[in-house]
């Protein structure tokens, strides 16, 4: 049976998964060449060290997880719509369970901070966006976005850390179902209800 040939891909890949396990020193070129069935000759072809692995998975997670989902939203017109898909589809699955947490918690190390603040940046701006376009002025848009952004790190956090005691954080089952649904509810109405006047 003939090997098959190694992506920079499959490598960011397994680098992202070691690292939703056991942080960025999890990312081992021996360890990551064992699970993959290669050698540390395959890591070298495509990467010239561990921190360019590092790099090039983050961009990984950061195409995936931010470009592409925005891109994906663009045609969705309604804001309340479009908030509620992009909750649903940011607490609503994860292909890899437990990274963003772990992402967070190494925001010093100096592979992940620059990606890690563009990501945010960017995420922040997009909500911004969203509850500008619900109605909000923009300082209160801000601030409601912010919010929004710490509720979703803390569910995930909560996912990867206690979803045993909190199963409404799980990623399936009724009662997670129904939680997230509420937490959507709750994150658009606050817009909402903001930008009425008084």
């Amino acid at each position: 049976m003939a090997r098959r040939h190694l992506t920079p891909q499959d490598w960011s890949t397994a680098a992202l998964r070691a690292m939703a396990h056991g942080g960025v020193a999890a990312v081992s070129v021996n360890a990551l060449a064992g699970e993959l069935g290669t050698t540390r000759g395959s890591f070298y072809w495509h990467f010239k060290d561990r921190d360019a692995l590092l790099t090039a998975a983050l961009e990984v997670w950061e195409e995936d997880n931010t470009t592409a989902l925005i891109s994906e939203l663009g045609d969705i017109t309604d804001p309340r719509q479009r908030l509620t898909a992009l909750f649903t589809t940011a607490l609503g699955q994860h292909d890899i369970n437990g990274l963003e947490p772990a992402i967070v918690a190494h925001a010093d190390h100096p592979a992940v901070a620059p990606i890690l603040r563009r990501v945010t940046d960017r995420r922040i701006a997009y909500l911004t966006d969203l509850y500008t376009n619900l109605g909000l002025a923009p300082a209160p848009a801000r601030r409601q976005a912010v919010a929004a952004y710490a509720a979703y790190l803390g569910w995930l956090e909560l996912r990867r850390s206690a979803s045993d005691i909190v199963p409404e954080v799980a990623i399936t089952g009724t009662t997670a179902t129904a939680a997230l649904e509420h937490l959507i509810t709750e994150l658009a109405r606050s817009g909402e209800h903001q930008a009425k006047p008084e």
